[in-house]
């Protein structure tokens, strides 16, 4: 009983040590991504974009790289673009942009992984657009457009309006109302992956044996991790997605648990598919399902499936031709960090938590002005998936607290 409860203080101080680490890095990306939503909005990005070429396809993609980094968020962005005439393949590289290609993301990686994981992540994101680019050539889906199309004509969306230019909001009280509410919203969309996805991380490293992670990832274990072969890297990039496709954790919350999985030995592939694995995950695919119809919804999953394991195996052997594979001497450090540690990121969190505090206050600022009016920021998601969403973050709020309070009596 003792080992028990032992554990379970360890894996509430490790996940709120992991994101304690990451919470300045989260701050300034939101702050980042509230800024661009603010001054570049979604109407003038669909103006701008047509039906499938390269230059809708690279606005797709700019469009994606200064947008929000929330899976939720950028499954809205999608769908509206998608619904204003955005070809499939724009629309694609604009989800897989904003999921992949966002500065937050790339330094919540560099705190957790290391630079080549960066790097990955970034020339992975452009491999998985050209992919898709591909792959939708190839196999031309146009009926299936059609069908969803017409399913999405039946819907109504009201447009933004654009009364200032982004000087006239950035220099005034209203546009900073307008920053604070995108960015508490920015958090609205985001806690509760990230809540799962940290606990969940702080639970697998208190509680399940390296054995799980040598049978789950086969070649991950021993002398055979150093220098796995082809079946061993394949498998553990086909098993990334597997795994992560019961998960109910986003782009941002996923990255603790991905850095347990190079840890614990699991291949720059295989770490590579599981990040990427975030638009695979089960309700991404029934959102997708509710705008689009299952159809488009499953040839988007096989598609996302197909491009993700083709981007890791050939960013795994390109790195590895470069001889710039990330070491195996980094493997196992995770848990020996000082989490809690005085150090540039402890007053970079303090400086960004006063930071919140002021955009929260300009958030309400907002809300009052409104006449107390409350919105709700509508992702399009299933209400049976808010609802576990909200269930699962809840047992994991109490779980943390729980193990919080151990650690202080103990």
């Amino acid at each position: 009983m003792n080992y028990f409860l032992d554990a379970w203080s360890e894996a509430a101080l490790t996940s709120l040590g992991f994101f304690w680490m990451a919470l300045w890095a989260f701050a300034l990306g939101y702050l980042i991504s509230s800024l661009i939503q603010v001054l570049v909005t979604r109407s003038r990005m669909q103006k701008m974009m047509g039906d499938t070429g390269f230059k809708s396809i690279s606005l797709g993609t700019f469009f994606g790289f200064i947008s929000s980094s929330c899976s939720f968020a950028a499954l809205s962005g999608t769908r509206a673009l998608f619904q204003r005439g955005a070809g499939l393949v724009p629309s694609l590289a604009f989800l897989l942009a904003s999921t992949n290609l966002v500065v937050e993301l790339g330094i919540v990686i560099a705190l957790f992984l290391s630079w080549q994981f960066v790097v990955g992540e970034y020339i992975g994101g452009l491999l998985l657009i050209i992919f898709a680019w591909l792959f939708v050539a190839w196999t031309r889906p146009d009926q299936l457009i059609k069908e969803a199309r017409q399913r999405l004509a039946k819907e109504h969306q009201e447009d933004e309006k654009e009364s200032q230019n982004w000087k006239q909001k950035l220099f005034s009280s209203t546009g900073w109302q307008q920053i604070g509410k995108k960015y508490v919203m920015e958090w609205q969309m985001v806690w509760k992956d990230v809540l799962i996805g940290f606990t969940v991380a702080g639970v697998i490293a208190a509680f399940v044996p390296d054995a799980f992670f040598e049978t789950l990832f086969i070649g991950s274990g021993g002398e055979q991790a150093q220098n796995p072969g082809f079946g061993a890297v394949l498998a553990q990039t086909l098993i990334g997605p597997v795994a992560a496709f019961f998960t109910f954790i986003g782009s941002m919350g996923n990255i603790p648990l991905a850095a347990l999985l190079f840890d614990q030995g699991v291949s720059f592939a295989g770490v590579m598919a599981f990040i990427f694995s975030d638009l695979v995950v089960l309700p991404i695919l029934r959102i997708n399902a509710r705008y689009y119809g299952w159809k488009l919804a499953l040839y988007i999953l096989v598609l996302l499936l197909t491009c993700l394991v083709a981007a890791s195996l050939v960013l795994h052997y390109s790195f590895a031709f470069l001889d710039l594979l990330p070491s195996s001497d980094l493997q196992g450090q995770l848990m020996q960090r000082d989490k809690f540690a005085i150090n540039t990121g402890f007053f970079l969190n303090l400086i960004f938590l006063a930071f919140s505090g002021l955009l929260g206050w300009q958030a309400w600022k907002a809300k009052k002005a409104a006449g107390h009016e409350h919105h709700h920021h509508h992702h399009g998601s299933v209400s049976l998936t808010d609802r576990i969403l909200q269930l699962v973050a809840g047992a994991a709020a109490i779980w943390l607290a729980a193990g919080l309070l151990i650690a202080l009596v103990g």
